[in-house]
């Protein structure tokens, strides 16, 4: 059996879920402070989450192409991001990217303002409330972020069909070998595929579930 599809899976969820908490985390910053337009940015940043993986493939397409925005750009530098590991990355991160974002504005937003004050009048910088009253009490909101755009990645089909391909060893992730399997009627490869993807996202919850239990703990014996 051939375990490359586990193998670029787990790379592109790895370095989409990273990719993603760091957009995330730094849009989700801004939209905090923001009070004009914040439904507006809120619905452009999400966007991705509601549309059809077909559309959101082909607006890739159309970005990261020969003859688009930033595949023009790339092209001069001899770069062609289409049909590569990179466009399955890229395609895995706009997938994620909207579940990880909501829940860190979810976990920001429900953090308590008195907490914020009283840390401006003991005269902490703006950062030193970030790293150290906003982060912390948003670590629960975080990790569910990141274990739900994990999950995202890992599952992304649609839109990594478009921009990457099914290219054996290289972009055939789990989801498009479950595809390529059944298209040719090997069902036991199907089921086997199917069964380690619902293992690793299974084991990804309980994870989070344990994560979130000893923070609970912690938070009862203060």
């Amino acid at each position: 059996m051939d375990y490359s599809p586990l193998v670029i899976s787990l790379k592109t969820s790895f370095f989409a879920t990273l990719m993603a908490f760091m957009l995330g985390l730094l849009a989700a910053s801004q939209v905090r402070k923001t009070k004009r337009l914040r439904g507006f940015i809120d619905g452009v940043l999400i966007l991705p989450m509601v549309l059809p993986p077909t559309v959101l493939g082909f607006a890739l397409l159309v970005v990261f192409g020969k003859n688009g925005m930033l595949g023009r750009i790339l092209d001069t530098f001899g770069m062609n991001i289409i049909f590569s590991w990179e466009a399955t990355l890229i395609a895995a991160t706009v997938a994620a990217f909207p579940l990880m974002y909501r829940s860190i504005l979810s976990a920001f937003d429900d953090i308590d303002a008195n907490l914020i004050y009283a840390a401006k009048t003991l005269g902490m910088s703006n950062v030193e409330i970030f790293w150290k009253i906003v982060f912390p009490n948003a670590l629960s909101g975080i990790t569910g972020g990141i274990v739900l755009g994990f999950a995202r990645a890992m599952g992304e089909f649609g839109a990594t069909i478009m921009v990457a391909g099914n290219i054996q060893g290289e972009t055939r992730t789990i989801p498009i070998a479950i595809y390529t399997a059944v298209q040719s009627g090997d069902r036991a490869t199907a089921y086997r595929w199917t069964g380690i993807i619902i293992m690793i996202s299974l084991l990804m919850i309980v994870l989070m579930n344990c994560l979130n239990r000893q923070k609970d703990r912690k938070v009862r014996w203060w």
